[in-house]
């Protein structure tokens, strides 16, 4: 018989660890399945004894009790979707594959008990006679409204059908990453000396390590890794590699077999826009945001076509210059995708007489971290301490302890920065613990994930531009999570709208290039020296250079994003679906979406970004305009703008609407002006 589970003492539910931790050095991953078991169980068991209350529905013993419930569950909770993404193996994948449909079922007996979602519609229709504060309002209509969305109002056969629905869906975004995931882990294409033409140093040292890694000593590898492969397809002199490597890049998810994500995008789009109907909404986009800052497909579209008809000029502009480069470098074909960022790279360097292997000798990832925090501490008055030796889900994560200005502890930040076969691509932050003031409160443990390559052992990394920016991007994000001031656990750090929750990491990115930040933290690998006066120049000149091709990159995957989800009916065939949309968007040919659909896992790795890709820009509209404010006051550390980008943004979380939240910040919303300029499409 098998032992029952203590949850007040099992290491996955108990956190003893150093500084509150888990202690992950007593965390065995076959602990996982009676460890959820237990915990839903007790999760469940809370939210009877919620519903199964005779007492009147108060806030305190329907809401409070909601928010607080269920510890055990997100404890265990945090750390496994934490090892799905960064550290996974078969049996994580295994018992992913049986706790998504799992926790789905839980979820959906949650928002469409009868009687719990009573007790709520009781003070929701009682609200503005309850005296409640604007945060405790907020709370009592979002939950109100979640719960409807999530079927609490349907008939006995509906629930059932929605439930099933859910669940199936849950499975299939398991699938969805697992197969994109499998793609890149088998793929990899290992080179010998001869043939590395064009590839700068740093270049070859990262494909040195990877291949090194795979136990191929001596060789060179290219990966599918982002912070391999786009560089290798910038500098390699080699376009038969350069082709195979793109093929492979934008073919994941889409080889056949196993890992074929052609089927599952099907099932998933049908299933998507049936939740839609059940749930009363026109399509799956509508139903996705009623409860965002757009509002409706619509007010999405009208943002991204102008943009789009900007970029797309500006791109056939840009590929008009790279086939005359092409044609000068003795090419006698037709510019390719493979082609683009080869020859973009050259016209960067015949118009501003650099390129982007001149910058990363002063890119060291240890300064951009460096800087990360610098510019926290300026901003914010949060410091941090690094902490050696605490053991975490992966060797390569490391911890901070966060620290008030007065000294007060604030929280966690851990950071895992390499790429590695048991990790899924991309950068991401997430927690182990939110932040908030409800019952004894909880303080913030925030985490990022990154996939730069890793060096060989006694060398630096050195970061591309576009990687320190993401790494200031998540660092952002962590910061909506480590300064949060929310009361209630459910508006906690960056739990708000979908197209709200950019304007932290997007904004955090300007600070990289301010002149102060880079003259102190931009400095040679080698000598310490700054950056050259003339190199940072130069930089910042080019910084719209590839307006066209990153603007086109990116909204094209928003539109179809976008597209597949607006339509009342799914799709019969997604991908001729993908094809028959970018050909009435006239896509450049020489140009691929950012992330193509059997690989978009911002979109079919779950329903995170689903209808919701355009967020990216719609954020960027008020990011161009929020760091305008620090602009206009002359400093980019100005004290009296920094508290209210505090107060406003980074602490308030789902406090509050979202619009109201900027208007208190600027005084007013933004227009797409500041932004096209930004992009370099004005």
């Amino acid at each position: 018989m098998t032992k029952p589970v203590d949850l007040d003492r099992h290491p996955l539910t108990h956190w003893d660890g150093p500084l509150g931790l888990p202690d992950f050095s007593r965390i065995d991953d076959a602990d996982f399945g009676p460890v959820f078991d237990a915990a839903l169980a007790a999760h469940q068991a809370d939210i009877d004894a919620i519903a199964d209350n005779p007492e009147v529905p108060t806030v305190d013993n329907t809401f409070a009790a909601m928010e607080l419930s269920g510890d055990p569950l997100d404890r265990v909770s945090a750390i496994f979707w934490c090892k799905t993404g960064a550290n996974t193996n078969d049996t994580i994948q295994a018992m992913e594959r049986e706790i998504a449909p799992k926790m789905s079922r839980h979820y959906s007996a949650i928002s469409m008990n009868e009687k719990l979602f009573a007790r709520i519609d009781d003070l929701y229709q009682r609200r503005s006679s309850l005296g409640l504060d604007p945060e405790t309002l907020r709370l009592v209509e979002k939950s109100w409204k979640g719960f409807v969305k999530s079927g609490a109002k349907l008939d006995a056969h509906g629930k059932k059908r929605l439930a099933a629905v859910n669940e199936e869906l849950s499975s299939l975004g398991t699938t969805f990453s697992q197969n994109v995931l499998a793609d890149e882990k088998e793929w990899v294409m290992f080179l010998g000396a001869d043939d590395l033409a064009g590839l700068p140093e740093f270049l070859k040292s990262a494909m040195a390590g990877a291949a090194e890694s795979r136990g191929r000593k001596g060789e060179y590898a290219v990966t599918l890794s982002r912070s391999i492969y786009e560089p290798f397809t910038t500098f390699s002199e080699r376009r038969d590699l350069r082709e195979k490597a793109f093929k492979a890049f934008i073919s994941r998810g889409e080889t056949g077999g196993e890992t074929d994500n052609a089927p599952v995008v099907k099932k998933m789009l049908a299933l998507r826009a049936e939740k839609a109907k059940l749930l009363g909404y026109e399509s799956f986009a509508a139903l996705k945001l009623d409860d965002t800052m757009a509002k409706t497909p619509k007010a999405v579209f009208e943002l991204l076509e102008p943009v789009w008809e900007k970029a797309r000029e500006k791109a056939a502009a840009d590929e008009a210059e790279l086939q005359r480069l092409a044609a000068a470098a003795g090419s006698n074909e037709k510019l390719a995708a493979w082609d683009w960022r080869f020859y973009q790279e050259k016209l960067r360097a015949e118009r501003y007489a650099f390129d982007e292997a001149e910058l990363k000798p002063y890119l060291q990832l240890e300064q951009i971290i460096a800087a990360c925090f610098d510019v926290a501490t300026r901003l914010f008055g949060v410091t941090f301490s690094e902490k050696q030796g605490v053991p975490a889900w992966h060797p390569d994560a490391r911890l901070f302890e966060v620290l008030n200005a007065d000294g007060s502890r604030r929280g966690l930040f851990l950071a895992d920065y390499f790429a590695r076969p048991s990790k899924r691509s991309g950068a991401w932050m997430s927690s182990l613990q939110s932040g908030y003031r409800l019952g004894h409160g909880s303080s913030p443990f925030i985490y990022n994930i990154m996939n730069f390559a890793k060096p060989p052992a006694g060398e630096p990394a050195l970061l591309s531009l576009d990687e320190a920016k993401t790494l200031f991007h998540e660092f952002g994000h962590a910061l909506h999570g480590l300064l949060t001031e929310a009361y209630w656990p459910s508006q906690s750090g960056t739990s708000v709208s979908r197209d709200f929750v950019e304007l932290p990491s997007q904004l955090y990115e300007h600070w990289l290039t301010v002149p102060a930040v880079l003259e102190k933290f931009a400095r040679h690998y080698k000598t310490g020296e700054a950056m050259p006066q003339a190199l940072l120049d130069k930089m910042l000149a080019a910084s719209t250079f590839d307006a066209g091709f990153r603007t086109v990159e990116f909204t094209s995957s928003a539109l179809v994003d976008m597209a597949y989800h607006s339509q009342k009916d799914a799709p019969a065939d997604p991908q001729a679906f993908e094809a028959e949309t970018l050909k009435k968007l006239g896509m450049p040919d020489a140009i691929v979406m950012r992330h193509r659909t059997p690989h978009f896992s911002h979109v079919f790795s779950g329903d995170g970004y689903s209808a919701g890709y355009y967020s990216y820009m719609w954020s960027e509209v008020l990011d161009a305009d929020a760091f305008s404010a620090f602009e206009e006051a002359g400093d980019a550390f100005n004290p009296e703008m920094a508290a209210k980008l505090k107060k406003h943004i980074y602490s308030a979380g789902g406090s509050a609407d979202p619009e109201a939240l900027y208007t208190e910040f600027r005084g007013k919303m933004p227009t797409p002006d500041a932004m096209m300029a930004k992009r370099g499409l004005a």
